[in-house]
């Protein structure tokens, strides 16, 4: 079964993965690196089974990648709230310097939710994948629309080999962005590219660092949907989705979850299906995709590692006092 690849990938990172912590939060994980697996979707849609996996989430955070929204609003208001603790991390930042009142994150996604005038100030997280993929910034105040570019590229010319869409702008990442600058999420999934072979279109993706337990799944689904998006508005077929790891990881407090989904049998993958209304990527809706024949083992609960990015001493205390 194709989702064999990913439960051997994750035995192998608990039997041989090199503990590692990150200096940000503490946090311990258990570590190798370059890795592959291929999923051919003719085989069935790679929505795991050993574990239910939150498919609402998935359609609505890829719809808002590929919309080039930034702001978690749209994800708040219909009950995603996977992204809710990085905006959270820059108010805390306006806290500290004395520009906002303390809040709760409680409170602050409340606020997110009713106030529109706050969602606005608040709930924006600059320079992440909406707008790298759909809103590049350029040069002269131009913006770049690497997602069109891809389709319109293949549609002139399928052969083409340059169809890539990246997501890492070192001039906002880490300590080579100026401090006002710098994203406050860690670009995690930070590059595709997407091929075309015999009327099949392939999409591979490169993760520089990668959760196998909780996050993992998740980029699985999310990835291979767009790859059948994008055969669609391409005029062919869906062919591979293949996930290039650079680190990936199991975290020290996800190990007793993660045998718990080993010690599962894997069930038939599902089929998705698309409208046929979906002729352009800017016809994408959540509510236009359909799976069918999902049965999963239940979830397995496990809490989000809030690691990455420019991390200062307070969301430090934050996150470790969460724990």
């Amino acid at each position: 079964m194709q989702e064999s690849q990913y439960l051997n990938l994750m035995q192998e990172i608990l039997d041989k993965g090199q503990k590692q912590e990150d200096k940000g939060t503490g946090d311990v994980t258990y570590s190798i690196f370059g890795k592959q697996i291929r999923f051919d979707l003719s085989h069935g849609f790679p929505l795991l089974t050993t574990k239910k996996v939150f498919w609402k989430g998935v359609l609505h955070e890829l719809y808002w990648f590929m919309s080039g929204q930034s702001n978690i609003k749209y994800l708040v208001d219909n009950g995603v709230h996977i992204w809710d603790d990085y905006p959270y991390r820059i108010y805390r930042e306006k806290i500290k310097k004395g520009l906002v009142s303390e809040i709760t994150k409680e409170e602050f996604i409340a606020k997110i939710a009713h106030d529109s005038e706050f969602s606005k100030e608040h709930g924006e997280l600059r320079h992440i994948y909406g707008e790298m993929w759909r809103r590049w910034p350029a040069k002269n105040g131009r913006t770049v629309d690497q997602l069109q570019w891809i389709v319109d590229d293949l549609r002139r010319d399928p052969d083409a080999h340059n169809a890539l869409v990246n997501s890492w702008n070192p001039e906002y990442l880490y300590e080579m962005a100026l401090p006002d600058d710098a994203c406050r999420f860690p670009i995690c999934h930070n590059m595709y590219q997407v091929n075309v072979k015999d009327g099949k279109l392939s999409l591979q993706l490169y993760q520089r660092s990668a959760d196998i337990f909780l996050g993992v799944p998740f980029n699985i689904a999310s990835y291979a949907l767009l790859t059948h998006i994008l055969a669609q508005v391409t005029g062919n077929k869906p062919g591979e989705f293949v996930h290039t790891f650079g680190d990936v990881h199991v975290y020290e407090k996800h190990r007793q979850q993660a045998n718990e989904q080993l010690s599962r049998d894997p069930r038939p993958l599902p089929k998705v299906k698309l409208d046929p209304s979906i002729k352009e990527i800017d016809d994408f809706r959540p509510d236009l995709v359909t799976v069918e024949g999902y049965d999963p083992h239940p979830p397995i609960k496990a809490e989000l590692a809030l690691v990455g990015g420019i991390v200062d001493e307070d969301w430090k205390k934050f996150v470790q006092n969460k724990q």
